[in-house]
């Protein structure tokens, strides 16, 4: 288990994902945290009264890295010997983000994932969790999805770029737990959402692209939502909370654990993290819909893509472990509405990694 008094950096601070394992972390009394970002400062997370997971103590350090520049991680690894590694820090977006930015996708998250990667293992990281996606799995894919279906056909093309640049990090991990005997473990998500996500229209994910939707179309009082695609497709969601709880679980499981669910060749060193329940672009937008109180009616607009046609995870290795998700999407749609109306309904203007 990680001590107390441990290290902990935490990439990509001021993004959804960083922003809650941190949280996590304070809530579980780890104290000495350090955390990077680039553009977006994340002293606001930490201080503001709106934020019901503010922990009764101080939070952790920022310090402003461009996870792109080697020198920079370098020296800040050689500076601050952090003993745990969390990175969070990634390029991401939804279907029109990777469509539109292919080469940014996949040459930035390619780049951040080597230098941190490389720099844990040159400065001796006890262990790093390196976060992936649920898209590194084929388009089609046998449901719910194993870890032993990765490279098994071909990626949805959609996304290709960024879950090429996901699957050379999870062998990255691999390779360096062979060679070297770290201790290097993936985690691979499904769609998550929740407070600190991005919510602009153009480069958001499904979820709160569709909570900015209907919101906007409530307040102008617009009578029609257009949702992209047929609506027939099955999704998983996962709230952030859910996912920052199951990073540390696993970051917290012993030694002997580590080694023969991760790091043991030629097992996989990742693991599923999700609900293991999913539901259609439809039902989402019907939730998301009576949550917000929107009255009118939905569209869809077919000319769009519809992505893969399901992606639900199985999560059997991580509830065999002793960890499964606790938030319903009714639960979580209701949080993150509540919190993007705590903003007022400001989406962030970032579109670089975190």
């Amino acid at each position: 288990m990680m001590d107390k008094q441990s290290k902990i950096f935490i990439s990509g601070i001021s993004g959804m994902v960083g922003s809650a394992i941190a949280s996590k972390l304070l809530e579980m009394e780890y104290k000495n945290i350090v955390g990077s970002f680039n553009t977006r400062s994340p002293e606001f997370l930490f201080s503001d009264p709106r934020n019901q997971s503010k922990p009764p103590f101080p939070g952790p350090r920022f310090v402003k890295i461009d996870l792109t520049v080697q020198k920079e991680v370098d020296e800040f690894f050689d500076r601050e010997k952090p003993d745990y590694v969390f990175m969070a820090g990634a390029k991401v977006g939804g279907i029109h983000a990777n469509s539109t930015y292919p080469a940014d996708f996949i040459y930035e998250n390619l780049t951040i994932q080597g230098h941190i990667i490389h720099a844990s293992h040159i400065n001796r990281v006890k262990r790093l969790l390196f976060l992936g996606s649920s898209c590194i799995y084929p388009r089609l894919a046998p449901q719910p999805i194993k870890e032993t279906d990765l490279l098994t056909g071909l990626l949805e093309p959609t996304n290709e770029p960024y879950a090429m640049a996901k699957i050379a990090g999870i062998k990255m991990c691999e390779a360096y737990n062979r060679q070297y005997g770290t201790r290097f473990i993936a985690v691979m998500p499904t769609n998550l959402y929740g407070k600190n996500d991005k919510f602009d229209l153009d480069n958001s994910h499904v979820l709160p692209a569709l909570v900015r939707k209907f919101h906007d179309a409530k307040i102008s009082g617009e009578m029609t939502v257009t949702v992209w695609g047929t609506g027939r497709p099955r999704r998983e969601f996962m709230y952030i909370d859910d996912m920052a709880e199951a990073c540390c679980f696993v970051m917290n499981l012993s030694n002997d654990l580590v080694d023969r669910c991760f790091v043991a060749y030629p097992d996989p060193c990742f693991i599923n993290v999700g609900t293991g329940v999913d539901c259609t672009i439809a039902e989402l937008a019907e939730t998301i819909k009576k949550v917000v109180g929107f009255k009118g009616e939905i569209k869809y607009d077919t000319s769009q893509p519809d992505g893969m046609f399901q992606k639900r995870l199985d999560v059997s290795r991580l509830s065999g472990l002793g960890w499964k998700a606790r938030v319903t999407l009714v639960q979580g749609v209701k949080k993150t509405y509540a919190w993007y109306l705590g903003q007022c309904g400001k989406p962030s203007d970032k579109k670089g990694p975190d």
